[in-house]
Formats: structure tokens, sequence, C-alpha cells
């Protein structure tokens, strides 16, 4: 089941206070990224944080959940109404996300 755009605008809407979020789509889902990294995905109106060690520590008890078969899990955030919360954690989870992959050149 694709997300949905009015799922995708709620969630930037409470992302709003942050400066540098995008977005992407992916075969009917989103990647977020935060100031180029990314940060989460949304899958099934599933919002789905990288599981690094901060998200971790503000999200003790969040189940941990797969975006799409095969993939490695993430973290589901919950609490997505928490305007505050949301920012809270995009903050402290970025020094801790992986630094985007330089792109291939197509020259051959």
């Amino acid at each position: 089941m694709a997300s949905s755009k009015e799922y995708l605008n709620f969630i930037l809407e409470q992302l709003g206070d942050l400066d540098e979020i995008t977005h992407r789509s992916m075969m009917g889902e989103y990647i977020i990224y935060y100031r180029g990294r990314i940060a989460a995905y949304i899958c099934d109106d599933r919002l789905l944080a990288k599981p690094v060690e901060a998200a971790k520590e503000m999200m003790p008890d969040a189940p941990y959940e797969p975006p799409y078969e095969g993939a490695k899990e993430m973290l589901l955030v919950e609490d997505v109404d928490n305007k505050e919360f949301l920012c809270n954690l995009f903050e402290k989870m970025y020094e801790q996300l992986p630094m985007p992959k330089p792109k291939k050149s197509k020259r051959k």
C-alpha cells in the first residue's frame, strides 16, 4: 500500500520548524531528508526513523518495523502528533545520521 500525499504533507507540516527538510518519492513511498541526510522513511502511512542511538534513547519502547519487505528494520515513530517531539527527534538524530554516499560518475 502506498503512502498518501496527505500523510506526507502532515509530517512535513509537523517538521516545518526545521530548516532543510526535503523529501523524495520512491515507488509510492517517501524518503525524508534532514540537512541532506536520510533521517526517516514514510511507508504505508507510517513514519519510520533511522535507528541511531539518539532515536533509540528518545523512543526506548518504539517497535522496530521494516519499511518494506526485506529491508532493514527502523524505529516506528508513534508520537507524530507531537510537533515539538518530532523536531527535537530530528535535531538530536542529525549528527548520528550517515553522510550521503557520493554519486557515481556516469562516465565509462
